[in-house]
């Protein structure tokens, strides 16, 4: 059903964990009870890191922890650009339109994040 990388990032999140920081943001998808807490560590406008809190289903989670490690070096002007087709090329499984939802909470959240 998932490919075996997504299954190791539901498994063993990378960048679990909290940052003291002004960019924070929690998300919830309400259809399934998906909750994540993106926190960013930014400097001189660039993503410098990533840390998460992911209560969620497998992709989700694994969405969360593959985002957690694609957008750090990246500018706030490329994260806010990102978007479900960047997300979903990422994941590279078919992700059913049901399921869209989970696999943007953490790109939402770490978005939200970035309005502050």
């Amino acid at each position: 059903m998932y490919r075996e990388e997504i299954l190791d990032h539901y498994k063993r999140p990378r960048n679990e964990g909290s940052l003291e920081t002004e960019y924070e943001a929690e998300g919830d998808n309400s259809s399934c009870g998906d909750h994540t807490h993106v926190y960013l560590d930014v400097e001189y406008g660039e993503v410098k890191d990533m840390k998460h809190e992911t209560d969620g289903c497998a992709i989700c989670t694994s969405a969360t922890s593959i985002l957690s490690e694609e957008i750090s070096g990246m500018s706030i002007e490329e994260v806010e650009q990102l978007d479900r087709d960047w997300m979903i090329d990422t994941l590279d499984i078919e992700v059913s339109p049901m399921r869209v939802k989970c696999a943007m909470l953490g790109l939402k959240t770490a978005q939200k994040a970035l309005e502050k």
